[in-house]
């Protein structure tokens, strides 16, 4: 049976990694082989997408803006599969309903989504970006009870947890001051994971088959996927420090500080996904991430999910803090 999957955003950590691993698949046993691998991207010459074809990816340029054209897009990738990536843009949850109803359209069979673990518990007005995903789970999903599309066949759902590569946009203050700034608040915990653990689990069910499409293990599952130890901040600190064999401190900042510090650090990043951040950060603060998941993990991958110390050590030299050289007395 025949696999070519279509994964969207992969000019993004999150597409680029899940496409990388498929394609990488001889240096993952544990992950099967797929037939090949397209990628569809808001931006073509981004030094991802660049990497992808160089290791085989067909790469597509994803227009956003009309259905129909949408549809003859995926219809002409081939794909049987698709792997929605919600992307970094202020449009997103637009792209990712025209990509979802293009996909019943164009008779694909297999979709799978990444969500964002949280979203159940955020309040529409509060947090309007993480629930956008609950609105795209819901359209996905419903496509089970539509006989006459093949999508309603072979749906999954990742609820992704916080990325503890968000933490990395406070390497300044880690590297300058020994200090890990999040507006978090001192008394409730959040459970992060690392991108390639997702991405482990998207490759698997991207890649694994079964008589309706995915294998039936994965085919309807939703799947909470977050790092294995709850973290205060303080105890975020503490396994960066053991991780790094340095003292690292957390601060509690205020959201009105932490919209400044991701102004002045991660000019890079979409402002949509800076709102989705903050969203987040005020869900730990109301008590809302007090959980970890990692049963979906373990039961796909057959592994244990990244401790945030082995985190910290594989990002050591962005979090170190750097020491200060000596003036010579005159």
């Amino acid at each position: 049976m025949s696999r070519t999957v279509c994964i969207t955003a992969v000019e993004g950590h999150t597409g680029h990694l899940i496409a990388d691993l498929l394609l990488r698949h001889e240096e993952f046993p544990d992950i099967s082989k797929v037939d090949s691998v397209v990628g569809l991207t808001l931006h073509p010459r981004h030094h991802h997408v660049k990497e992808l074809q160089s290791l085989g990816a067909r790469i597509v340029h994803h227009v956003p803006g009309r259905e129909r054209t949408m549809v003859n897009t995926l219809k002409d990738t081939g794909c049987d599969t698709i792997c929605l990536v919600p992307p970094a843009h202020k449009d997103k949850y637009d792209i990712c309903v025209e990509l979802v109803n293009a996909a019943k359209k164009a008779g694909i069979q297999n979709v799978l989504l990444i969500s964002s673990a949280g979203a159940d518990y955020a309040d529409p007005q509060r947090q309007p970006r993480l629930r956008e995903f609950i609105e795209l789970e819901s359209l996905v999903l419903s496509a089970k009870g539509g006989p006459s599309t093949p999508l309603g066949h072979s749906p999954c759902v990742i609820r992704a947890g916080f990325y503890a590569e968000n933490i990395l946009l406070y390497a300044p203050q880690a590297q300058s001051e020994g200090i890990l700034p999040l507006p978090i608040g001192k008394n409730h915990k959040f459970a992060p994971v690392a991108l390639g653990d997702v991405a482990q689990v998207a490759a698997h069910i991207l890649s694994g088959r079964g008589q309706h499409g995915f294998d039936d293990k994965h085919r309807g599952q939703m799947m909470i996927v977050t790092g294995p130890q709850l973290c205060a901040g303080e105890e975020l600190a503490t396994a960066a420090s053991t991780a790094l064999g340095t003292s690292m401190e957390f601060e509690d900042i205020s959201q009105a500080e932490a919209k400044k510090v991701l102004k002045a650090q991660a000019s890079e990043v979409d402002e949509s996904e800076k709102e989705y951040l903050l969203e987040y950060y005020s869900l730990v603060r109301e008590g809302k991430t007090n959980y970890i998941a990692t049963t979906a993990f373990h039961d796909v991958t057959g592994n244990h999910p990244t401790q945030p110390t082995d985190f910290f050590k594989t990002y050591s030299e962005e979090m170190r803090p750097k020491k200060k050289a000596k003036t010579s007395q005159s």
